[in-house]
């Protein structure tokens, strides 16, 4: 099986609950094809470096997961197929990638380190 990571956005008029329901479906379909969900993170609503669609915020949601690889293409489809989702880009991640998210996400967990001030 292939690793990859999509982040994708989706459209600022959803409620939290909607966007949440969005990325339950596509983690469902990701399963569905025989693939697991390795990490999920929810980036929150942020600005656009350029209007899409006449928005100028969206949800962005980060996924890794594997799949095998023909089952990457029946994803996109659904992503494209989707309107809640305004833009998406999937990446087949290598060893050196997969090493980096780990380390990313290691850094996210550890608590912030607090100083004194003197």
């Amino acid at each position: 099986m292939n690793s990859y990571e999509t982040v994708f956005i989706l459209t600022p008029v959803l409620s939290e609950d909607q966007a949440k329901e969005a990325v339950q479906k596509f983690e469902g379909e990701i399963k569905s094809l025989g693939g697991s969900i390795m990490h999920s993170e929810h980036w929150g609503l942020r600005k656009l470096a350029y209007p899409i669609q006449k928005k100028s915020t969206g949800f962005y949601f980060l996924l890794e997961f594997q799949v095998p690889g023909a089952g990457i293409a029946d994803l996109e489809l659904s992503m494209k197929r989707d309107e809640r989702v305004m833009r998406f880009l999937t990446v087949k991640m290598d060893k050196d990638h997969l090493a980096y998210a780990e380390k990313r996400r290691g850094k996210m967990k550890e608590p912030k380190a607090q100083t004194s001030e003197a």
